[in-house]
């Protein structure tokens, strides 16, 4: 499609990846989303694209693609000359990544090199952006009243966190080194309706629902104390958008500048739903606590809101409650 901008995203049908998918065909772009080829069909999140009478064979198009598979890259990147890199595929679950460390750090880790090697090598123009995370900052107490910023020191606890820093390390690395464009969005934890069930916030959401429905009658949870920023993905995916379209790449922080607990969560979403206090219902599981806990998240995004003009529209309250009502309809349907 001449006169439009080509974006390939991978993680296409993840939470972040189809929020991102629907903003940039929103803005005429032809977009090549990548997937992970598995034996049950996992495109829910990406199907009503395909629906819609909007948007074209030639707009839209997937591609199976595996982390570990550098030459897939390769020919993607000769075959469509993108515009523009969103690297949002990994095995993002942290508490996994203990089971499954190595997976985690090959995949994150090594995929993002063999990207950023394949657009110095391929593609020099094509401008990249990766999927950091708020828990490369772990357990350090490097922040300040705002939380933590870009330069705040990081100390990650888990294996997941530290492949995101490798991945972060090394596209500041071709950044510098050969020229890239190549941003790192340091997101904070960011949910929607969309969000995986295993994460706890839709965890959360899907027991109240399922609670009110008479389905279910108890909630197993780790560490209700943990404070996390909470945010919605379909704002955060607007920032990532707006790294590229500035005139150099550089790492930005996203989140909204406020923390609260899980058990804060808990109580919006109990409450919403009518069920009163969430104490009938919750029973701690001590196999839900991580080996390593990050106890403390919260993100001084001021970077991102003076120079990318970037804002977060949706408060956690909100978020909550957007995700119950969104589960509520889903099992009750």
């Amino acid at each position: 499609m001449s006169g439009c901008k080509t974006a390939i995203i991978t993680g296409v049908n993840g939470q972040d990846g189809s929020y991102l998918a629907e903003l940039l065909l929103s803005k005429g772009y032809r977009v090549i989303g990548l997937k992970r080829r598995t034996s049950t069909i996992n495109t829910g999140r990406i199907d009503h694209i395909y629906i819609s009478d909007k948007v074209s064979q030639a707009q839209f198009k997937l591609h199976y693609y595996d982390l570990s598979d550098g030459s897939a890259v390769c020919n993607l990147l000769s075959k469509y000359q993108p515009d523009e890199f969103y690297n949002l595929a990994a095995q993002s679950h942290v508490a996994v990544s203990f089971e499954i460390p190595e997976y985690t750090s090959d995949g994150i880790a090594g995929g993002t090199l063999k990207i950023l090697d394949a657009i110095k090598n391929i593609s020099p123009k094509t401008r990249f952006y990766q999927a950091s995370s708020s828990e490369m900052f772990g357990d350090s107490t490097d922040y300040g009243s705002n939380g933590y910023t870009e330069e705040s020191r990081m100390l990650p606890v888990s294996p997941y966190a530290v492949a995101k820093l490798h991945a972060h390390h090394m596209t500041r690395v071709y950044r510098q080194a050969y020229g890239i464009h190549a941003s790192s969005g340091i997101l904070f934890n960011h949910e929607s309706p969309r969000r995986g069930e295993t994460f706890v916030t839709r965890k959360i959401t899907m027991a109240a629902a399922r609670i009110k429905l008479g389905l279910q009658s108890k909630l197993l949870l780790g560490n209700l104390d943990a404070k996390r920023d909470w945010g919605f993905a379909g704002d955060y995916v607007e920032a990532m958008w707006m790294m590229l379209q500035q005139p150099i790449g550089d790492d930005y922080v996203v989140s909204t500048g406020k923390t609260y607990s899980v058990r804060e969560f808990l109580e919006v979403v109990f409450d919403h739903a009518g069920l009163g206090s969430y104490e009938k219902y919750v029973e701690i599981d001590p196999r839900l606590f991580r080996p390593n806990e990050v106890p403390y998240l919260l993100g001084d995004s001021t970077k991102s809101r003076k120079l990318l003009g970037w804002e977060p529209k949706t408060s956690m309250a909100d978020l909550a409650r957007m995700m119950y009502d969104g589960d509520l309809q889903l099992i009750g349907a």
